[in-house]
């Protein structure tokens, strides 16, 4: 899977998930907690959504790794990879 497909996907289920958030306007740097505000509650839910949608597995000691779209697509490209 293309880089842009996973920064697509992530995107797709941050909005899902906070709907108020325009995944058109989140920059490659936003933090998903500092910038988009999104809580404990919603993090969980996106690595969820995110476990679910590409097939993998993210354990709770790399939630710092999807912390902006920027890592999460590194990471998550890096996970498929394997």
């Amino acid at each position: 899977m293309k880089k842009a497909e996973i920064k697509a996907v992530f995107l797709q289920e941050i909005h899902r998930i906070a709907p108020d958030i325009d995944a058109d306007s989140v920059s490659d740097s936003d933090h998903l907690q500092e910038d988009l505000e999104l809580d404990s509650m919603d993090i969980l839910n996106l690595v969820t959504a995110l476990d679910a949608r590409f097939g993998v597995s993210i354990a709770e000691q790399d939630y710092t790794r999807i912390a902006t779209p920027e890592i999460a697509v590194e990471f998550i490209s890096s996970i498929l990879k394997d």
